[in-house]
Formats: structure tokens, C-alpha cells, sequence
């Protein structure tokens, strides 16, 4: 009886032993699997994605949301030659535009105003304007009417069609960048267009969180308070001789001197074919000068808390763009209020096209 159990322990002992043996080998082949695949894995992808001509990932931002770039308060890459902010700026359509661009009289640019029946009272209410209204220079007798009321109305008649058409070309742009930012992977067309608008709003190291700031719009109400205070509602020698709407100053392109400079000055008044290159101009140096890169941070802010722009919170950062300071934001206040050009900021243009009206 011993002998017999002592043979059944003897076979326990081997069975468990036997057992051990497999799990063993078991685990042991499962782990030299797993390491192979691990070890293997990065060359496969990394020639599948070689050899079959895979298009690569675009990253959006750095690391970084959006979100995270705002709260965190990072400084902004503002490195752009501060002499001339708008030399490389696409000018090539606004040139063709201008070379033989007939400058209309008050009268006949109040007729056809009236004949296309573009009222701001109905602009006002529908929110919507005809692009068609545009036009390429100021009326010189602009200056000679005397009732200040129809003058200014004249003027915001002109500039409110080129202030527009520019801000709708600047959503049109953002609204592609976000789609782009929003894909997985980017066409080399969609890769050429983003190198494009880096370089043209001055953004450095491809950083797009910084390119999502810089391209953005100019509140409506402030464009037309600036042209405005700085033309003197158009009547400035500035804005009748060079079709400059914005002051700009420039020390290496064509411009106009002004009167009351030292002849040992080098800089002038930017000079323009037409008022619509003006515009352009104006709104590129907003987006990209360092002088106001705090301009663009609340913008940024604002869009990020409830999309829609304020003029009179924005104008609080603008004290640097005249000698002035804060007198120049009390001004520009004045101006937004009195004749109520925040109506103006929510206005959308008739498009004339499916593209437009697909975006607008």
C-alpha cells in the first residue's frame, strides 16, 4: 500500500513537473513573439509609408491648442521688419485694376449710388451690401461739401464696399486654414498654400497657432473710425493724391512727404494705384506689426469667447499707431459712437459667385 502511493506522488511530481515545463515554454515563445513584432513594427510602417507614397501628417499648432496658447499668455513671434511692413503684399490684381482707372466726380458717384439704390439706412437693416458700389478713388470735390453730415455719409459710401470685400478675402482664408488644420492628412497643394500664408503674415518657424491669430479680421467700424480720422473724412492731400486711407508711413516704397516733416526725413505716406490696395495694406499691418501684437492677442481672445469682434474694446490697443496715444483711442471712440459704425461690423456682402456663396 505504501508502494502504491508512493508511485502516484512519484507521477504527481512528473505531471507537475511536465506542466511547469509548457508554461514555461509557453511564455517564453510568447515574449520572443511580442519582442519581434515590437522590434519589427517601425521598419514595416516606415517603409510602407515610403514606398507607397503615403502624404504626411500636418501638425496644427506646436503641441499646443489654441486654447492653451491664449490662457498661457505665449509670447507672440512679432519679428518682421518693422520699416515696411506691406513690401511683399500681393498687389499684382489692385495694380492691373488701377492703370486705367478713371477717378468719378461727388456728383456722378452720388448718381450712380442713388441708380443702384445703395442707402447705409438699408444697408443698416438688411445687413447686406452690393460689391458692385466700389470704388477706385475719392471724389476730389469731396472737400468742397460744405453740409458735413452728406460728406461723411459719402465717404463711409466709399469705404464700407473696399473694407468688405477685404475682410470677407481674410474669412475665406481662415475658414480653408481650419479646414486644413482639421484633416488628418494635407495635399501638397494644401501644404503650398499654408507655406504661402506663413510667410505672408510673417509667422516664423511654421508656427500656425501664431498664423491662426495673425489672420483674422478688421472690425468694420474701426477700419471706416481710422480712414476717417486719418483723411480727415477723405478730404486729406494723402488720400486725394496717393489714395492713402490709413497714414501708413513707408521709408522705401513710393509715397508722399509730408509738409510738415525736416527735409532730413526719410519717411513717407504710403502712396497707392487705388483705395482698395490702401485697405489691403492697412489690414496687413494690424496682423503683423509688433506695435500690435496686443491688438491681435484680444482679438484672439474675443473669438475664442464669443466669436464676434468689439471695436471699442480692440481701439483700446491701438495707441500706437499715432504720435498721440491715448487721445488717438479717444478719437476713434468718439467717431464709432456718433455715427454709429457698429451698425456696420455685423453687414455681409452679396456675393457674386457660388464659391462666395458657399463661404459668406
Amino acid at each position: 500500500m505504501k508502494k502504491k502511493n508512493l508511485n502516484f506522488i512519484i507521477k504527481l511530481k512528473l505531471i507537475s513537473r511536465n506542466s511547469s515545463y509548457k508554461n514555461f515554454y509557453k511564455t517564453f515563445m510568447t515574449s520572443l513573439i511580442v519582442i519581434f513584432i515590437f522590434f519589427c513594427l517601425p521598419s514595416t510602417f516606415d517603409f510602407i509609408f515610403k514606398n507607397l507614397n503615403f502624404k504626411k501628417v500636418v501638425i496644427s499648432s506646436a503641441g499646443f491648442t489654441f486654447d492653451e496658447e491664449i490662457k498661457k499668455k505665449i509670447l507672440i513671434n512679432d519679428e518682421i521688419n518693422q520699416n515696411e511692413v506691406f513690401a511683399d503684399i500681393d498687389f499684382s490684381n489692385v495694380e492691373d485694376e488701377g492703370l486705367n482707372s478713371t477717378r468719378l466726380s461727388a456728383i456722378t458717384i452720388e448718381q450712380l449710388f442713388k441708380d443702384t439704390k445703395y442707402d447705409l439706412n438699408k444697408v443698416r437693416e438688411t445687413k447686406l451690401l452690393n460689391l458692385g458700389n466700389s470704388m477706385k478713388h475719392l471724389p476730389r470735390e469731396i472737400k468742397n461739401i460744405e453740409n458735413v453730415k452728406k460728406r461723411k455719409k459719402l465717404f463711409i459710401q466709399i469705404v464700407l464696399p473696399l473694407i468688405l470685400e477685404e475682410n470677407a478675402k481674410i474669412k475665406i482664408d481662415r475658414i480653408k486654414l481650419f479646414s486644413i488644420l482639421n484633416k488628418k492628412y494635407n495635399s501638397e497643394r494644401e501644404k503650398k498654400w499654408l507655406a504661402h500664408k506663413l510667410k505672408k503674415y510673417g509667422v516664423k518657424n511654421k508656427d500656425l497657432s501664431i498664423l491662426k491669430i495673425r489672420m483674422d479680421e478688421i472690425p468694420v467700424s474701426l477700419a471706416i473710425a481710422q480712414a476717417a480720422k486719418e483723411t480727415g473724412w477723405g478730404t486729406s492731400r494723402f488720400s486725394q493724391e496717393g489714395n492713402a486711407l490709413f497714414g501708413q508711413w513707408t521709408w522705401t516704397g513710393e509715397g508722399i512727404k509730408p509738409a510738415a516733416v525736416d527735409d532730413d526725413s526719410k519717411h513717407k505716406v504710403a502712396k497707392f494705384k487705388i483705395l482698395k490696395a490702401s485697405v489691403r495694406a492697412y489690414q496687413r499691418n494690424l496682423n503683423t506689426h509688433p506695435s500690435y501684437s496686443e491688438f491681435r492677442k484680444e482679438r484672439a481672445i474675443q473669438r475664442e469667447n464669443q466669436d464676434k469682434l468689439n471695436s471699442l474694446i480692440l481701439v483700446n490697443y491701438l495707441d500706437k499707431y499715432a504720435e498721440t496715444g491715448v487721445e488717438y483711442i479717444k478719437v476713434l471712440k468718439q467717431i464709432i459712437n456718433q455715427n454709429l459704425l457698429t451698425d456696420f461690423d455685423d453687414v455681409k456682402i452679396l456675393p457674386t459667385s457660388k464659391k462666395l456663396k458657399k463661404l459668406i
